[in-house]
């Protein structure tokens, strides 16, 4: 049993690209300094003493951001490469940061924060089209779980290190996030070398797998089948989002958490993905599972972690209990869905129009981070954390409804 546990892992982690390896290091190196944005609602109202509505507003700015910051790069990524978005983004992504600490003017943070998303989050399809380019079909999907797997090894690295440095000092979050970003900006200079720009106009072009009736347009907007996957996983990251958001502030005020248990929490979730995730991946695509009934279960799973975020805690389960069932369960359904859901994008795409593709379902993201922490503390301060949690259950179900209609229009999986 041990054997073909070992024998699982070492296939799942075969016949990926050095530069993809690389990529994920660059990843890793990012995301250790990762502590901001999941404490960025505590600091704004613990810190800063300001109130749920305008760190809620704070928060969807934040969003708004990414929003624009994902499209710009995609559309950049198309016309000038992959590697100098991801360059330029970290390194001024990187500086914004450290500088964003000395801000505490409630409107001067708003357009501060606008401004750093801007840069970061220009890095997203930039990146997202680097794994592609560096992988192939049959390796994408594994690809995209191994920058997932750098991700969330570093937000574990982060998540826990952060709750240590958010219970001496806030500003050393920006400090070590920013340094960070730079950091990864000099690997990715040094390591990764300048892709050769192919000809778009080259009838040569990588072939896609999309075979079904509503074929790929030039342009993703064009592309409805795709628009309506976007819209439905928009909903899905709403609702997933609320972890960086009101689920730590739930934990504060309600779990009377500390910071150091809220970031032990975080860094959990990172852990079993670490662990789990890549051979978890190849073990279903070795199974020949359906990309969309994958993220449909992925989904489902997520309503069901919000549901039990609503027990009683002065009954068979303690607070602590009760967030680590949140945790468990809202990490596998992150790992069923979240990698179909980006290679099912590039699978869509055309290298030609790859970065819009993804610019447009990390823009989708985008959204969602913006209307999570809005919709969230509009619905805590009106009507309780209880029916938000029930809400967020809601919409998940609205959202796997939505990919399971979508699915039935396709002859591809």
């Amino acid at each position: 049993m041990i054997q073909q546990t070992l024998h699982l892992y070492q296939r799942a982690y075969r016949g990926l690209s050095p530069s993809v390896w690389l990529l994920a290091g660059v990843m890793l190196i990012n995301r250790c300094g990762t502590m901001v944005l999941p404490f960025m609602t505590l600091y704004l109202t613990q810190y800063l003493h300001f109130s749920v509505t305008n760190t809620g507003i704070v928060m969807a700015i934040y969003g708004a951001g990414a929003f624009v910051g994902t499209f710009l790069g995609g559309r950049l990524t198309d016309r000038f490469g992959f590697y100098y978005i991801q360059l330029v983004s970290l390194m001024f992504g990187g500086m914004a940061l450290v500088l964003l600490q000395f801000v505490t003017n409630f409107y001067a943070l708003c357009g501060s924060v606008f401004v750093f998303t801007l840069f970061g989050d220009a890095f997203r399809p930039a990146n997202q089209a680097a794994i592609a380019h560096y992988s192939d079909p049959e390796t994408r999907t594994r690809a995209f779980s191994l920058n997932r797997l750098a991700i969330n090894l570093g937000w574990a690295v982060g998540g826990g290190l952060g709750g240590w440095l958010a219970s001496i000092n806030y500003s050393l979050l920006f400090w070590a996030d920013g340094l960070t970003c730079l950091v990864a900006s000099l690997v990715l200079w040094l390591y990764l070398p300048v892709p050769e720009i192919r000809d778009k106009t080259n009838p040569q072009l990588e072939p896609t797998r999309a075979t079904d009736t509503d074929s790929i347009s030039q342009s993703p907007y064009r592309d409805t089948v795709f628009v309506g996957f976007v819209v439905c996983a928009a909903l899905y990251f709403m609702v997933f989002m609320q972890l960086f958001s009101i689920v730590p502030l739930f934990l504060k005020e309600v779990f009377r958490m500390s910071e150091r248990l809220i970031g032990g929490l975080m860094a959990l979730n990172g852990i079993i993905i670490v662990v789990v995730e890549m051979a978890l991946v190849y073990s279903l695509e070795q199974q020949k599972r359906s990309k969309i009934k994958l993220i449909i279960a992925g989904v489902i799973l997520t309503s069901i972690s919000y549901v039990a975020l609503t027990i009683p805690t002065n009954g068979l389960l303690s607070g602590l209990q009760v967030a680590l069932l949140f945790i468990l369960l809202g990490t596998l359904s992150e790992m069923m869905a979240m990698p179909f859901i980006q290679s099912f994008t590039v699978e869509r795409s055309s290298p030609a129009t790859r970065g819009q593709y993804l610019a447009l379902y990390s823009m989708g993201g985008a959204l969602a981070q913006t209307t999570a922490p809005a919709f969230g503390s509009v619905m805590v301060t009106n009507f309780g954390f209880s029916t938000h949690w029930l809400a967020l259950a809601a919409i998940s179900l609205v959202s796997a409804g939505g990919f399971w209609w979508l699915g039935r229009r396709l002859t591809y999986q």
